[in-house]
């Protein structure tokens, strides 16, 4: 599935973001289910054959929308993180560059989190598999930072609560208000690392959420 994409010209994969960007904007607004290939071409500005001669199905859609997110939380991040000598600073460091890309990418975030388990199983395996390997790198870190002595079931619900309190954030969060994704990491870094007494409220910070 993911092997064909390798071998597009530029262009191609240029079109087939345009297309898929326009889909998971709509597959937010109405839902997967609700969305059809006829909503998919008029907001693409794309006939409905030209949507077909890059994806054969919306399953496809969906598919290379989830598969590129993922790919892009993925790629280049535990080389990044070997870095990073102590467990804390890695920690915040993987939370400033989530929400990095959820408020560059919030559509394509919302869908994966929202639609991805739609698909048919053999793509959602992929996708499951590529979120297993992210869960991991985080799951990682945090044993370590509990210097190896933290249960297993706890360290679990650890890593969940924090990607629970990052994915959360669409919700509510404008990344163009007043609060940047900056000061948003280090509130959220200070609150799940330190506890609610770690974060204090900045002498000079008069933002408002």
């Amino acid at each position: 599935m993911e092997k064909d994409w390798v071998d597009l010209s530029k262009k191609e994969l240029d079109k087939m973001q345009k297309i898929a960007k326009s889909a998971a904007r709509l597959f937010n607004e109405k839902g997967y289910l609700e969305t059809s290939m006829d909503d998919i071409s008029n907001a693409a500005h794309l006939s409905k054959g030209g949507i077909y001669h890059y994806f054969s199905s919306k399953n496809e859609i969906l598919f290379f929308i989830s598969a590129n997110f993922m790919d892009l939380l993925l790629d280049g991040l535990e080389e990044e993180l070997k870095k990073i000598e102590d467990c804390f600073s890695k920690i915040k460091y993987f939370i400033s560059r989530h929400i990095k890309f959820y408020s560059q990418y919030l559509s394509e975030a919302k869908t994966v989190i929202h639609e991805a388990h739609l698909l048919p199983r053999e793509y959602f395996k992929v996708i499951a598999e590529k979120e297993r390997q992210y869960h991991q790198i985080v799951s990682d870190i945090l044993f370590h930072f509990f210097e190896r002595k933290i249960e297993k079931d706890r360290l679990k619900a650890v890593a969940f609560i924090l990607f629970g309190t990052c994915n959360g954030i669409y919700y509510w969060y404008n990344p163009r208000g007043s609060i940047t994704p900056e000061n948003l990491s280090e509130i959220i870094g200070d609150i799940l690392c330190v506890g609610l007494t770690g974060y204090k409220q900045p002498k000079e910070d008069n933002a408002r959420f």
